[in-house]
């Protein structure tokens, strides 16, 4: 899985707009886990030691296109500042012609955080109707640098503006190195995996993770799903979920899933040790 990294190319006196996962829990003002800042940060110090000034933007929560002041990024622009030891500026939004000056004035070593790029609608794209408006918005962001770097592992599998339209319209698009390290983990996971192969997988929604569950279950040995998508799975076998998250519209999807994973032998697609009618572990 070799991919174009922030190494393979020159960044000294460039302008570098980096999508980071900066979706961290909040307590009020304060970040109660900063491993997503943390995990960052050899990629940011990279770029700016190469002596690039540096634009950030991320996503936080579910704002569903407004503006949303709880779920502001400056309190991890904030607190990056203490674990960078320099100055990081937050910028009022994410586009626009004050962000774009903010930007253009972004010198080498110094840092810019964009506030939540999912205050716009255009982020997500959700619907016929805000193609388009995504189209723009990735123009604008990518209009922030010279190079776009995307080291953003949680949210990479996104089609959003910020982390996947934009590279359209970047001159330069690379991979940071957080990307790179989790690529070569899979990249090894998937080629050669040690026996036995088990996937946990996760998420609110099995829609955002139906090519994933595609792919692995060909793969694996034994597979277990969580989250909330796990209540789309019980339905399909026909439990009980009550007012549970779920999608109806995947029930034939997923028992299709089901049963090309029986077929390849792998366990746990068709049953859960939580018996969810008498409320027991089984």
């Amino acid at each position: 899985m070799n991919k174009k990294n922030v190494r393979d190319i020159e960044l000294a006196g460039k302008r570098v707009i980096m999508r980071v996962d900066f979706n961290v829990p909040l307590d009020g003002d304060t970040i109660t886990d900063d491993t997503r800042i943390r995990a960052a940060l050899p990629t940011i110090e990279y770029i700016l030691d190469q002596g690039a000034g540096l634009v950030l933007m991320s996503h936080l929560g579910r704002p569903k296109g407004k503006r949303v002041p709880e779920m502001s990024l400056a309190p991890a622009a904030a607190h990056l500042q203490e674990l960078l030891q320099r100055d990081v500026a937050i910028a009022g939004d994410c586009i626009g012609e004050a962000v774009a000056a903010q930007a253009a004035a972004v010198q080498p070593g110094q840092v810019l955080m964009l506030e939540n790029t999912r205050f716009h609608a255009a982020e997500e794209g959700k619907g016929p109707d805000l193609q388009e408006p995504q189209r723009e918005m990735a123009r604008q962001l990518a209009a922030l640098g010279d190079i776009y770097v995307n080291d953003a592992f949680g949210a990479a599998h996104r089609a959003h503006a910020s982390t996947a339209v934009i590279a359209e319209f970047a001159e330069a698009a690379v991979a940071g190195f957080l990307i790179e390290k989790e690529l070569e983990f899979l990249g090894k996971a998937l080629e050669s995996p040690e026996r036995p192969f088990v996937a946990i997988i996760g998420g609110a929604k099995v829609s955002g993770k139906l090519e994933l569950l595609k792919a692995l279950v060909g793969k694996v040995d034994t597979a277990v799903v969580g989250g909330g998508m796990a209540y789309t799975f019980f339905k399909a076998q026909g439990r009980k979920i009550g007012n549970s998250l779920h999608e109806d519209d995947l029930l034939d999807t997923v028992n299709e899933i089901i049963a090309e994973a029986v077929t390849n032998g792998v366990d746990d697609m068709r049953k859960t040790p939580f018996d969810m009618e008498n409320g027991i572990w089984t």
